[in-house]
């Protein structure tokens, strides 16, 4: 009965519950441009903007957040779990750094990588169950899933737990080196745009909401050509017309097919979305930071941020 406002009196339970609070307003802020980014890489053609148009105009522009359902439902628990992971991380692989001061590069990218690595392990198959969602107007059906948990059902029944897990290799691939190019990017970033914020955590509002988006940027330009397979991979069904035996081959399909633009289309929209996202993540992270440490009766927010990274350092 007591577990949650003990949970919620530590500065990590503040950091789960601010981080669940970020990752919720980045999905609401950029699943519409999601939507169109998986369209146009499983789509032979069409840019951003017609496909927009076209799915307002036909399917109504709720149709863009169809299967927002799966990645809310686990954001909160995600996006503490990388952000947990990384903050150990970090800090394992420069054990020659001291818990006052922050983690060096080159332990921030390896701990990127290793988070990454890591949240593969839950995101892949939610991602799958996403994507198909996202792609059943695309797909002849013989009927409409109509929800994340409909979907589930319908992979392990005709796919096994295996089906589940298609693609997962592809998104750790994706995912390790464009976590580890995230959270270098931001903290680089935050220490340009304000020298010597990362030992005294006193950035601008500013700072890290442009810091945050030039992150989101550059972890997807990065690995974009393998989002563009994973997503080919994991929109494949038993009933679709291009069977892909594995990575290679559908990355020799799909340049034999469409050429060697085909791994980066749909690259503006992602990268568009990126800056929105991580903007929306910071600011909501932030916002939610300062009011659960105000309400405890803390006011000086530079000190709050030094107490999370001295417990992430633990």
């Amino acid at each position: 009965m007591d577990f949650w406002p003990e949970f919620l009196a530590s500065s990590w339970g503040k950091e789960f519950v601010a981080g669940g609070f970020g990752g919720i307003a980045g999905i609401m802020a950029g699943y519409p441009l999601d939507s169109v980014r998986v369209r146009q890489q499983s789509s032979p053609s069409g840019s951003a903007f017609t496909i927009l148009k076209n799915v307002a105009a036909t399917e109504g522009p709720f149709a863009l957040y169809r299967g927002m359902a799966a990645p809310l439902a686990s954001v909160t628990f995600q996006n503490a779990m990388v952000f947990q992971i990384y903050a150990i991380l970090s800090r394992g692989f420069d054990s020659s750094s001291s818990s006052t001061e922050p983690p060096s590069y080159k332990g921030v990218a390896l701990g990127g990588v290793g988070a990454g690595a890591i949240q593969s392990l839950m995101l892949s198959p939610i991602e799958l169950i996403k994507i198909r969602l996202q792609l059943q107007t695309r797909v002849q059906h013989d009927h409409i899933e109509r929800g994340p948990l409909s979907v589930a059902k319908n992979i392990l029944r005709t796919e096994g737990w295996r089906g589940l897990y298609r693609g997962l290799t592809i998104t750790a691939l994706r995912d390790a080196p464009s976590h580890g190019f995230y959270f270098w990017t931001y903290e680089f970033m935050r220490e340009k745009l304000h020298p010597g914020c990362r030992t005294s955590g006193q950035e601008s509002f500013n700072t890290m909401l442009v810091a945050g988006g030039l992150a989101g940027v550059a972890s997807w330009v990065c690995c974009y050509p393998l989002d563009v397979v994973k997503t080919r991979l994991q929109a494949q069904t038993p009933t679709s017309t291009v069977k892909y035996n594995g990575i290679v081959d559908c990355l020799r399909k799909s340049v034999q097919k469409d050429g060697y633009s085909v791994l980066w289309r749909g690259l503006g929209t992602a990268v568009s979305r990126a800056f929105v996202v991580n903007g929306a993540i910071f600011t909501a992270y932030e916002t939610a930071l300062r009011v659960l440490f105000n309400n405890n009766g803390c006011t000086n927010t530079n000190d709050n941020q030094k107490t999370l990274q001295t417990d992430n350092a633990i």
